[in-house]
């Protein structure tokens, strides 16, 4: 469904003091989520920050509104976990775009959400939490002194009101460790090439991890959003508009080194929260990542133990969110499919969940 003109006469671009701030609001979950994907995989935080600079523009405008654009969290948390592959990773990601396309056009996306409850959407959430706590713990063990150090700098800045900064302010602690030990890179510029980090292996593993990916962007990154529009914004954005949007963005963006990326309801409720009512600070913070482009060499130092405490940062983030179910019956199956998703993968944990919720509601009639 196209942006209506009332919509765009109503909100149009400004920025203002609110703007600004509100630029801020989607940058505190994908910093630390892109930069822990390039200290840990062969992705380029250059073309990284590239594709969200370009995108947050581009949907700035189009849209007139400060609408999010994210890491898709699960293929990022399986790729920063190691569970799936470089290769697996750049080919979930086309898989998704493709089939966030194909639904788009055909306006498969509100049928198929009416048959994916919310606690299989949210065990899919706890899934991949759990997942990065284990990577977190692996990796912080190479210096448990300076993980525990960087967790207490997390803690502080929660306690003290913050609490979604809190990833922000480890990646600065990170950083910080980063420049004292190589110092200021020199400013290089990425170099647009087919798949810079590795072809695509499309495998059973991608597969599984795309399932799982598409039950998160259903639920949270096209419906959840949709709504959220409407509420904050009184707009009239369809799930399917958001399909297309998401699914232009995987497609272009990841065969030239850029990350799978969506739309999601947590950083839109981010921006709105700091002050953003229009589409300027999607311009706004997309000249900040673009500025940062050159720069982003400086993540080769970063410490691997400070990198341990930010994906638990990260992953309490996500498991907050996860077990936001009503009902003891709820959160069980929010519970199982998290435990099927650490301890396998997180395909067969979405199969369960179907299953598991098919039998939850049939005995809830009987």
């Amino acid at each position: 469904m196209a942006i209506s003109e009332r919509l765009a006469a109503d909100y149009g671009i400004r920025f203002d003091a609110g703007e600004w701030t509100g630029a801020l609001g989607d940058s505190v979950t994908v910093l630390p989520i892109v930069v822990g994907l390039a200290a840990l995989t062969p992705v380029s935080l250059a073309h990284a920050l590239l594709f969200f600079g370009a995108f947050q523009i581009v949907w700035g405008l189009v849209y007139g509104l400060p609408l999010s654009v994210e890491p898709m969290k699960a293929l990022a948390g399986l790729a920063l976990a190691g569970t799936v592959t470089a290769g697996e990773y750049v080919a979930a990601g086309l898989l998704a775009g493709g089939v966030l396309l194909l639904a788009a056009a055909t306006g498969a996306i509100g049928r198929l959400r009416r048959h994916v409850s919310e606690p299989v959407i949210r065990g899919i959430q706890l899934a991949v939490a759990l997942v990065l706590v284990r990577s977190g713990v692996d990796l912080g063990l190479a210096n448990p002194t300076l993980a525990l150090a960087a967790a207490g700098v997390a803690v502080a800045v929660a306690m003290a009101g913050y609490r979604r900064g809190a990833a922000l302010a480890v990646l600065g602690v990170g950083l910080v460790f980063a420049v004292a030990d190589a110092g200021v890179p020199a400013a290089e510029f990425p170099a647009l090439a087919l798949f810079p980090a590795g072809a695509p292996a499309v495998t059973t593993n991608a597969l599984s991890a795309t399932t799982g990916q598409l039950a998160m962007t259903v639920g949270n990154a096209a419906v959840a959003t949709s709504l959220l529009l409407s509420d904050l914004f009184d707009a009239d954005v369809s799930a399917d508009r958001l399909s297309a949007s998401m699914g232009a963005m995987c497609l272009s963006a990841v065969p030239l080194g850029g990350v799978p990326m969506c739309h999601g309801s947590g950083g839109l409720a981010g921006k709105h929260a700091f002050g953003a009512r229009t589409g300027g600070a999607n311009l706004v913070l997309g000249g900040l990542y673009l500025a940062a482009v050159p720069f982003a060499g400086v993540v080769a130092a970063f410490p691997m133990a400070v990198l341990g405490a930010l994906l638990l940062v990260v992953a309490v983030h996500l498991g907050r969110r996860a077990v936001d179910a009503d009902g003891r019956r709820a959160l069980a199956l929010v519970a199982l499919v998290g435990c099927v998703g650490l301890l396998w993968n997180v395909g067969a944990a979405f199969l369960v969940g179907l299953v598991a919720d098919a039998a939850r509601r049939r005995i809830s009639t009987t």
